[in-house]
């Protein structure tokens, strides 16, 4: 995992996630999907820019499949964005770096 990118679990993800005391950007991704990897680095660099403002995960949905199915991922990469345990906006599929951080800066 990358400097700054919490792994969570279905185990792990309540207190991780729900109870963060910052938002919280959580990376639904698996290792065979193309456009998973592809923004990977993206999610990155964004950890290294605003990681001390919001905590960066990411949940492997084949290992984990409770919490995806919790909320409704059908498509992967989905990214939710969570701001005091409540999920405040979700992008699907791979977008570009910009839409990415205007979504972070609007949590913070």
């Amino acid at each position: 995992m990358a400097k700054g990118i919490v792994d969570v679990s279905d185990g792990s993800f309540d207190a991780e996630i729900i109870q963060a005391d910052k938002p919280v950007v959580v990376d639904f991704w698996a290792p065979w999907c193309g456009p998973c990897k592809a923004i990977g680095p993206v999610i990155e660099e964004l950890a290294g820019t605003y990681g001390e403002q919001v905590k960066f995960t990411k949940c492997n949905v084949d290992d984990n499949p409770v919490t995806p199915g919790k909320f409704g991922i059908k498509a992967i990469p989905t990214l939710i964005f969570f701001k005091e345990g409540k999920v405040v906006d979700q992008i699907t599929g791979m977008v570009a770096k910009s839409k990415l951080e205007d979504t972070i800066k609007a949590i913070i």
